[in-house]
């Protein structure tokens, strides 16, 4: 799970990650739906903030170029499942915490090459990253923000979508948290 970045367009009191959303806080809602999904162990890469009250079993793995942009979070990510020696990854956002356990276990248990989540036509993470893609990514340029859309975008063929349930909604702004609160 990518939560690395600095959430520069949210002006709470708190990181954005952080914020309260219903009782818990932002990253908690997502990080409880990747835990219950039971598809693998679950790695929250951070960065610009630290994630306190991480649930038992859940490893913390800092990126020290989280400044750089997502890309060096994905390649955190990749780095770890090389070390863990997986067949795949499946990355999703923690600032998306309306992504319940059913669309991360649909994603996850695909055995697609790229396979996607799709919300009611809305493609989005969580996405399954198989092995035998990451050079493909690793080689690649462009925007270092991007992460795994440029992979997307250039190689749309790979993309295959599941349809899920829930919202890919994301909370990157004050008024991104008041419509759900």
């Amino acid at each position: 799970m990518l939560a690395a970045g600095e959430g520069r367009r949210f002006v709470g009191q708190s990181h954005k990650l952080l914020a309260d959303l219903n009782g818990m806080s932002v990253v908690s809602h997502s990080v409880a739906a990747a835990v219950t999904a039971d598809i693998g162990p679950v790695v929250i890469i951070t960065g610009a903030v630290d994630i306190p009250d991480v649930p038992e079993g859940v490893e913390v793995i800092h990126n020290d170029e989280w400044h750089t942009g997502q890309r060096s979070s994905v390649l955190v990510a990749l780095n770890e499942g090389q070390r863990r020696d997986v067949d795949a990854v499946v990355i999703g956002l923690a600032d998306q915490p309306f992504i319940g356990s059913d669309a991360w276990r649909r994603v996850g248990l695909s055995n697609e090459t790229l396979v996607m989540a799709d919300f009611a036509g809305n493609p989005s993470p969580p996405l399954r990253f198989a092995r035998e893609l990451w050079h493909t990514f690793r080689d690649m340029t462009g925007d270092p923000d991007e992460g795994l859309r440029s992979l997307v975008r250039l190689h749309p063929e790979m993309v295959r979508r599941i349809a899920c349930e829930g919202s890919p909604a994301d909370i990157d702004t004050m008024e991104d948290l008041s419509q759900w609160t």
